[in-house]
């Protein structure tokens, strides 16, 4: 069994990650093997042709992985780490979960353990999530550029100097698909309280919406300008833009959500235990 890269969960951003590295040809199905012991996911990593394992028991005790991958529940991972610190000698450790912080992972790892974080979002399972990450500095050069090229098959990546800012990447990029989703739910709600049948009203706000964000991609202009471009003088949309303006609009409330998620996200900085007792409060 070899071992380039060990994946440890099988779940939804498991998986995710596992099908964009394999779809982009970062890696081949045998560099790859997936711990997870909920047998019901098994058979879509067999399916990618990935060997998968139960627990990191049955990994090989001569396995030399570059690369071991932390994508479990927050709640698990005080029980699955240690298991995995054999291998700080030569991998380098990325965790994507939220809320479990460099300094936690160093304490089970080793304090020489190279470890990134990732903040990815749930576009990450079409290719088009937004992967923010952070290194100690103990993660080289070489193993930085695995990390990014492996993320950058889920993504645009990012990275950050500071772990501090982890908190308010989770409030705009962690969160924000939420915001993109609610504010389609309230279009469409919109569009059938002024008369428009219910598929119809979702249709348009739907549609209208994924092409403003493919616009805005394909755009070398600010989205203040791509909004003027739309924005007749005493027109239709500068009139609903000025209700979006108002002292309570839009820019208001998206700033104060972005501050709840924030403070949220610290709220639930702790150890393993402790993200554990809150989230299932």
């Amino acid at each position: 069994m070899t071992a380039k890269i060990i994946l440890v969960g099988g779940g939804n951003m498991g998986h995710a990650l596992l099908s964009g590295w394999l779809r982009a040809g970062h890696c081949a199905p045998g560099d790859i093997v997936l711990v997870e012991p909920a047998t019901a996911l098994h058979h879509r990593a067999d399916l990618l042709g990935v060997t998968v394992v139960a627990t990191a028991a049955l990994i090989p005790a001569e396995a030399r992985p570059a690369l071991v991958v932390f994508a479990v529940k927050p709640q698990t991972i005080a029980d699955v780490a240690q298991k995995y610190a054999r291998f700080a000698d030569t991998a380098v450790f990325l965790s994507i979960l939220a809320g479990i912080e460099i300094s936690w992972f160093r304490t089970v790892l080793g304090q020489n353990a190279a470890i990134v974080r990732c903040m990815p979002n749930t576009a990450a399972a079409v290719a088009e999530g937004m992967m923010v990450i952070v290194a100690n500095e103990h993660v080289s050069p070489t193993a930085l550029a695995l990390v990014e090229g492996l993320l950058a098959a889920n993504g645009r990546v990012l990275k950050l100097e500071s772990e501090n800012l982890i908190d308010a990447v989770t409030a705009v990029s962690g969160s924000g698909p939420a915001y993109f989703f609610h504010l389609t739910e309230c279009l469409e709600a919109a569009g059938e309280a002024v008369g428009l049948p219910k598929a119809a009203a979702a249709a348009l706000a739907r549609q209208t919406l994924i092409g403003a964000a493919a616009l805005m991609r394909g755009s070398p202009l600010h989205p203040a300008e791509l909004r003027a471009q739309v924005t007749s003088p005493n027109g239709t949309t500068a009139a609903a833009l000025y209700v979006l303006n108002g002292p309570n609009g839009l820019a208001s409330i998206i700033g104060q959500a972005v501050i709840q998620a924030r403070r949220r996200a610290w709220e639930l900085r702790a150890d393993p235990v402790d993200v554990a007792s809150d989230r299932n409060g």
